[in-house]
């Protein structure tokens, strides 16, 4: 499998803001990788760039050792050349063709002899349990089904790269879920390098290996969704990963002022991921605004002084609202941004200054 490299691209489409800004990318050979932004924020574009179906402004895009766009050097290989499957967000399956038709379309495209082109069929079909369909029409298919077939006409060609546009975002929760677990099923058994185009964290979160944040045309942070989520290199980033969402604490209020510590002047805001806040016998006193369940977890609004701090357990709390507590963050689980919203370093604190957290079960016995 090939490694794709997208250096200093950029695409225009007019006057105004470019809709991709001088992005440089490698996605390397079996990974998946997931292009993750809010909508407009350019991932499409750099998709449908490296499928052929736009051209680039300006930078190079390079599949393995070929260059496949660069208007410098005047080079632009087409779509059908580049090896690359896509696969959209509407499916975009033949209605007239059954399914075995739709996944043999590609390779009857190639001329493939008929023999080794029922054979591929039969295969990929069966990999991805639509063979009991074969002769059913795509108007006969639930969602999660035309998505398999979308999925099996790619395979079946053997891209090198599969590129997938919000291939998830018709179908319900229950059948997101499970084709999350198919797509990773299949990255695993067929080794695809996989570009995966989507707007929500939780299947970026759960499906890649490597993610590329992306905001107005920029990438923000390239990473594993580990580093992503536990290092932001910027407060969009943070803000953008985790649900429920980051605390945001303004580092001029007495609570942002103790736990920015000594970076307390450069700091702007200070963040705070729900489940680093645990409720203590003593420290940073806090009182229970509500307590939300929200199905195996629950999510705890505090109130401290004039901040606001929401903590997620996965504990049922024995509180009420009203109540007063004791919090704690421990120092290695606060986020620092500076007025721009750039990191800083993390702060130099004490168990002193930040009290110590106990867990949360002996935390209820021991308050009521």
């Amino acid at each position: 499998m090939p490694t794709i490299t997208l250096d200093h691209i950029s695409k225009s489409y007019g006057p105004g803001p470019a809709a991709v800004r001088d992005v440089s990318l490698q996605v390397a050979a079996g990974d998946f990788m997931c292009l993750l932004g809010p909508s407009g924020c350019g991932k499409t574009t750099i998709l449908r760039l490296l499928a052929g179906l736009e051209h680039l402004t300006t930078g190079a895009l390079h599949v393995g050792d070929r260059v496949v766009d660069s208007p410098e050097a005047g080079v632009f290989i087409p779509p059908e050349r580049r090896r690359l499957g896509l696969v959209f967000q509407s499916y975009a399956l033949w209605p007239h063709m059954s399914v075995a038709g739709n996944v043999a379309f590609g390779l009857q495209v190639q001329r493939m002899p008929k023999a080794e082109i029922a054979t591929r069929v039969a295969r990929v079909m069966q990999t991805l349990g639509i063979a009991q369909y074969a002769d059913r029409y795509p108007s006969q298919l639930s969602g999660g089904q035309q998505q398999r077939v979308a999925l099996a006409r790619m395979l079946a060609v053997n891209p090198d790269v599969l590129l997938l546009d919000e291939p998830l975002s018709n179908l319900d929760a229950t059948l997101r879920l499970e084709m999350r677990t198919e797509l990773r099923r299949i990255h695993q058994e067929f080794g695809t390098t996989i570009v995966f185009v989507t707007h929500d964290q939780w299947e970026a979160m759960t499906l890649a290996t490597t993610i590329a944040v992306m905001k107005d045309g920029a990438l923000q942070q390239t990473g594993t969704p580990d580093d992503i989520y536990a290092r932001p290199t910027n407060s969009f980033v943070a803000r953008f990963i985790g649900n429920p969402p980051i605390n945001m604490i303004d580092a001029a209020s007495p609570l942002g002022q103790r736990l920015a510590g000594q970076n307390a002047i450069q700091a702007a805001i200070v963040g705070i991921r729900p489940e680093a806040v645990t409720l203590t016998q003593s420290g940073l006193p806090a009182r229970v605004l509500s307590i939300m369940p929200t199905g195996g977890s629950w999510l705890i609004d505090l109130a401290l002084d004039a901040d606001r701090l929401l903590l997620s357990t996965q504990t049922r709390p024995n509180l009420h609202n009203g109540q007063s507590v004791g919090c704690a963050i421990a120092p290695q689980d606060i986020h620092l941004f500076d007025i721009h919203g750039t990191r800083l370093p993390q702060p130099a604190l004490t168990g002193s200054t930040v009290p110590q957290s106990i867990p949360m079960r002996q935390t209820q016995e021991d308050l009521l």
